[in-house]
């Protein structure tokens, strides 16, 4: 039986171009059936809701989040300490709240235990999760305590197996080490070019996307040359303070390698190593997406206080004023999002046979970026999903 609804809006951002005038999505099972922007009626028998004046978009994806970590805890206590039960209840809270700002697919690139996969399958009213499961790290290495850890090319293959079998979306390394985890140094490699080797090429035999979480030069560049498919956070830290290679960035743009920008805004109580790096790190963002390599806005939401869960909006805004026109920043976190997800052909555009995830906003966020924080409405799957009325 078919269930069929229209949604109607002033104005449309399909993905890569905003269309001016009456849009009207019609929706079929979950899917769009068909946009029209002629300002036709629905047919008869469906039922129509008219947003009024507001702008309609696909869904957020936020490429990068890690739903077991409570931003305002302290990670690896929560890590260690506490029991799946609370563990998945919190993930299921952190899936809603994104869900409730428009981001209606999460990119999990770091769990314990499988646990987002299990949220995967259970949490049905949640935004669509892509897993990765926990990430590959050396023993003792960055986010050891999510129980990743695997030495040498022998242990990292069995690791990538392991998370195939386990039913997981795509592999996560970490190609460097990172700055929420106690004694780790963010500027130095954790697994050698042949080890990145061998898991870039077991997983792309069994069909398996593979992301490097890197912020060393030589880490980015191993990585890159090792076939990754993306590479998060490319901060470019070397002895010497944050210095960008341009045959690594020019191999990224060949290649076709995803670079998620995690936005970092200065703000107090911002770690010093964190702050050191920001003016650096957005001005290789600006030369890397010149070249051509594709730029994706993403929060990393969980590591820190300031990376609630729901932040993705808030952090587009910033992205655009660092990085790129209004309506690019809304295709990196709609069309290319999905595309760096794998999801391209089903997630990210209105356009007929894609997953009916649709935003509305108030205003025009191509014209004035904040507006993408005042949601109006949010449909996962053609379904409107509950919102707290906004406070008098």
């Amino acid at each position: 039986m078919k269930h069929r609804s229209a949604v109607r809006a002033r104005r449309l951002f399909d993905g890569h171009t905003v269309h001016d005038g009456p849009a009207m999505i019609l929706v079929e099972n979950g899917m769009i059936a068909d946009v029209d922007l002629s300002g036709a009626v629905p047919p008869d028998g469906v039922p129509l809701t008219d947003l009024g004046d507001v702008t309609l978009l696909p869904g957020l994806v936020d490429a990068h989040s890690h739903l077991v970590f409570d931003p305002l805890g302290h990670i690896e206590k929560q890590m260690l300490g506490d029991d799946d039960a609370k563990v998945l209840a919190r993930m299921r809270t952190h899936a809603g709240q994104a869900l409730r700002a428009g981001v209606t697919t999460v990119r999990d690139l770091g769990d314990r235990g499988y646990l987002a996969l299990r949220l995967r399958e259970e949490y049905e009213e949640g935004p669509h999760i892509v897993a990765s499961g926990p990430p590959i790290t050396r023993t003792g290495g960055h986010c050891w305590y999510l129980g990743g850890e695997a030495d040498g090319a022998e242990q990292a293959v069995r690791a990538v197996t392991e998370r195939a079998r386990r039913g997981a979306d795509l592999i996560k390394v970490m190609a460097t080490g990172g700055m929420i985890t106690a004694g780790s140094d963010p500027g130095s490699a954790q697994y050698t070019l042949a080890e990145l080797r061998a898991i870039t090429r077991t997983a792309h035999e069994l069909g398996l996307r593979v992301t490097a979480h890197a912020h060393g030069a030589s880490g980015i560049a191993d990585a890159v040359t090792a076939g990754v498919d993306g590479i998060e956070h490319c901060t470019f830290i070397t002895r010497s303070g944050v210095r960008p290679d341009p045959r690594t960035i020019d191999a990224m743009a060949e290649a076709g390698v995803f670079v998620g920008c995690t936005v970092l805004e200065p703000m107090d109580g911002m770690p010093t190593e964190m702050l050191a790096i920001l003016e650096s790190m957005w001005e290789n963002m600006v030369a890397m997406q010149a070249r051509g390599v594709r730029v994706v806005c993403c929060t990393d939401a969980g590591v820190a206080p300031f990376k609630p869960h729901d932040v993705l909006p808030r952090d587009l805004a910033y992205f655009a004023s660092q990085v790129a026109t209004n309506t690019a920043a809304l295709a990196s976190v709609t069309s290319l999002a999905a595309d760096s997800c794998g999801l391209g052909h089903r997630k990210g555009r209105l356009a007929s046979g894609y997953d009916a995830d649709l935003l509305a906003v108030d205003g025009n966020p191509a014209h004035d970026i904040a507006a993408i924080r005042d949601v109006r409405a949010v449909y996962r799957a053609g379904r409107q999903v509950d919102r707290p009325e906004p406070a008098a």
